[in-house]
Parts: structure tokens; C-alpha cells; sequence
């Protein structure tokens, strides 16, 4: 190990020994304390909005060179930094899982076992760009009982210095302890490596950025890792789909924010929907450049030839691919060839080929006659989000506070023994 690995290492160990500290005290919180911390954070990150713009603006002047996707990732402004807070407090009106019943039996010999929900631990966030994760996870993961460290992507330092100051400050003013919420302070990327081999310090792992960073979290992690792929996601056109519709549904899915993990990437059109040509138009008048096969003849001087490459890529901008497939089951086809497992939505009047889709297109989030772009814990009634959970274990989908915790059974006897 180097001595810089060992650095690393020793200040991961550090920050771990207290946020097992902070997380026992934690567990001993009621709802009505970590909502009250939780409202106090999120009044806090209002009265620094003047100190933690300052800091963005500067993180986007030494990231000018980032790809239009990530910059709009990391900007922040009065508007959504507004949205942040928000969250937070959301986040504090949310239900308490902690303590929990999730079922209860009583055996034949009269011992009652229960499943009760309970924190995971010590969880560490790893994540690209996005400051508002330093509050949505610290958030999330003070209300499910968990405490957090936070490793933020070295675009974003003084952001996420300055917004989780300013949650660190607030917790701690409603009595809760700021080691609860802690914020790994060097961008050295051997931090994320003693993260990820923190086996013992870390309950858990969760990466939220791009392929570069789960594919390195996945490779070297010793710790249990709750993945977010990548949004490949797709949107089908099913012969039946109202025009009106699906033109709402795939502008929408495409063009509303290019930037976020639920924009759709490939746009799948039935070769027997009538409207195919109007479709595509309409994605070019909204700024959308489109690729696909020009040989096919409803495509002709619509599209840019498509490569290969293009059904698997990620976009983040305003560009997508365009395939004709000859009915459901080449759709699904090419969504189980290429998907990510993130988000993939049919737009159908026929309810029998709509329902076939969502049961079988394996994805985290399969949506009928709507936009891609719900992909979000918010718009799932969630609160703030961690993240897409794209694996099927232990949670999938929008990652908030179920995803967050975990159970043990707890037994009630009465001096009952094994034979």
C-alpha cells in the first residue's frame, strides 16, 4: 500500500469509527428528532443560498471543459437550490420505517417472531456532479436511522463543501450529531479506493454516476454495492399509439431535461405505426438530432446514419437513436439487447400488447403512455431519491428510505427450549 493509499485508508477509517458513533445515537432518535434536524438542515442550506451559489459558480468556472450534460448536473441556481431545501424538508414529513413491523407469526410453541425494519448502518454515497445529492443522501439517510459518508465528485468540491456545511450545521443545532452526515474532505481518488475497501467501516456502497464510476465501484469494491447503471432507456411506439400521445409522451421523455438518467436514449417505432415520419420531425423541430438506418424508407432525410455504438450509448444530450421493429417482441428484443435496466415506457391503445410490455421488459421502472422522465423518487412519492437502483437486489428503482434499511427478527418467548 502506498503511503498516500495509507492516508486515505486511515482517514476512512477515522470518519467510519464516527459515524458508528453518530449511528448508535442515531437508532436511539425518535421520528419527531430527526425531522426536527432534518427541517433545521434544510432552513440552514436557505441562509447559506447566498455563500453556496458563490461556491457553484465557482465549481462551474473551473469546469468549464465538462460536457454540457454534467455542467447542467452540477449547476445550481436561486430556483433549485430552493428545490433542494425543499427536498430535505420533504424528506422530514416523510413516514418513519425504523422500528417497523413488517410481519409477525406466533409458532406452535407459542414463541412470537417478528420482522422489524432497521438502519443498514454506516452507509457511504460516491457520486458524480449532482451537489444536491450531498443533501438528498444526507437526508435519506438520517431519516432511515443511517449515518452517511459522502465522497462528491471533484467538479463540485466547493459546492458540496458548502451545502454540507450548512447540513452539518443544522442537524447538529436541533441536537443531533454532525458526524451523522460527513463529508470526505479530499478529492484524492484514493479516498473513493479506501472507500470501496472499507469492509467493516462501510455497511454499504452506493455509486451514482457515470460507467467509468460503477464500473470501478463494482471491480473493487470489498464492500456490499447497490449499483446505478446508466439510463439507456427506451421508448416504444406500439402500432395502436395515439399520434397526440406519442409525440407528447417521446418529446417530452427526450427534450425535457437531456441531462437526467430518465431521458430517453432510443426511440423504438412499431413499423406499422402510421405516423413514423411525423414522429421523427418532431423530434428534429424540437432540436433533437436523430439516428438511424436512412435506408429505411420512412426515414429517408430524417436521420444521421447510425453506428453500432449508438443503441448502447447514453446520450445526456439533446440526441437520440431511432430503430423500426417489426411489433412487440422485437421491441422487447431490442430493449433486452441494449437496455440498461434503468426505465423503459411502451406507448399503447392496445392494453393487452401495453401489459405484455410490463411484465416482461426486466427493467427497474416499465411505464405505459408515460414519459421516461418520472424516473424520480420525487415523482414516485418518495421524497428525495438516492438514486435508480438498476440491480434486483436488495432494492431497485427509486433508492429513498426502504432502500435504506433493513430488518432482524425479534423473538418473544416465554422460556421456551429446542427439543
Amino acid at each position: 500500500m502506498s503511503s498516500t493509499e495509507g492516508d486515505a485508508a486511515a482517514l476512512i477509517a477515522g470518519m467510519g469509527q464516527r459515524a458508528r458513533m453518530a449511528a448508535r445515537l442515531l437508532a436511539r432518535a425518535g421520528t419527531s428528532d430527526k425531522a426536527a434536524a432534518l427541517r433545521s438542515a434544510a432552513a440552514a442550506i436557505c441562509e447559506d443560498a447566498s455563500a453556496i451559489l458563490v461556491a457553484n459558480a465557482e465549481d462551474l468556472r473551473r469546469s468549464d471543459a465538462l460536457p454540457a450534460a454534467m455542467r447542467d448536473r452540477l449547476a445550481l441556481d436561486p430556483g433549485r437550490l430552493e428545490a433542494v431545501a425543499a427536498a430535505v424538508e420533504a424528506v422530514s414529513e416523510l413516514p418513519d420505517l425504523v422500528g417497523r413491523v413488517i410481519d409477525r407469526t406466533e409458532r406452535p410453541n407459542g414463541l412470537v417472531l417478528e420482522r422489524v425494519r432497521v438502519p443498514i448502518g454506516v452507509v457511504g454515497i460516491v457520486y458524480e456532479s449532482r451537489p444536491n445529492v450531498t443533501a438528498d443522501a444526507g437526508a435519506l439517510c438520517l431519516m432511515a436511522g443511517n449515518a452517511a459518508i459522502l465522497r462528491g465528485g471533484s467538479e463540485a468540491t466547493g459546492s458540496n463543501r458548502a451545502i454540507h456545511a450548512a447540513f452539518a450545521r443544522g442537524i447538529e443545532r436541533a441536537g443531533l450529531p454532525p458526524d451523522a452526515v460527513q463529508l470526505v474532505p479530499t478529492a484524492d481518488r484514493a479516498a473513493v479506493g479506501a472507500m470501496l475497501r472499507a469492509d467493516g467501516v462501510l455497511d454499504l456502497v452506493i455509486p451514482r454516476g457515470g460507467k467509468g464510476l460503477v464500473a470501478r465501484v463494482r471491480e473493487e469494491a470489498r464492500v456490499p454495492v447497490l449499483a446505478h447503471l446508466d439510463g439507456n432507456n427506451h421508448v416504444y411506439v406500439h402500432a395502436s399509439a395515439d399520434p397526440d400521445m406519442a409525440e407528447r409522451v417521446v418529446l417530452n421523455a427526450k427534450m425535457r431535461r437531456t441531462g437526467v438518467c430518465g431521458a430517453m436514449e432510443t426511440l423504438l417505432i412499431d413499423r406499422d405505426y402510421p405516423h413514423c415520419a411525423a414522429l421523427v420531425a418532431a423530434l428534429r423541430h424540437a432540436g433533437c438530432v436523430v439516428k438511424g438506418d436512412p435506408l429505411e424508407s420512412p426515414l429517408d432525410g430524417l436521420v444521421e446514419p447510425a453506428t453500432a455504438a449508438d443503441w448502447d450509448t447514453e446520450y445526456l444530450d439533446a440526441i437520440c437513436a431511432v430503430a423500426l421493429v417489426d411489433g412487440p417482441d422485437a421491441a422487447m428484443a431490442h430493449i433486452a439487447r441494449h437496455g440498461s435496466g434503468h426505465t423503459d415506457a411502451i406507448v399503447a391503445a392496445d392494453a393487452a400488447a401495453a401489459e405484455r410490455f410490463l411484465a416482461e421488459v426486466d427493467s427497474a421502472i416499465v411505464l405505459w403512455n408515460a414519459s421516461t422522465q418520472f424516473a424520480d423518487g420525487g415523482e414516485f412519492g418518495l421524497g428525495a431519491e438516492i438514486g435508480i437502483a438498476t440491480c434486483r437486489l436488495h432494492a431497485r428503482g427509486p433508492v429513498a428510505l426502504e432502500g435504506l434499511t433493513t430488518y432482524k427478527w425479534v423473538g418473544r418467548g416465554a422460556g421456551q427450549v429446542r427439543g
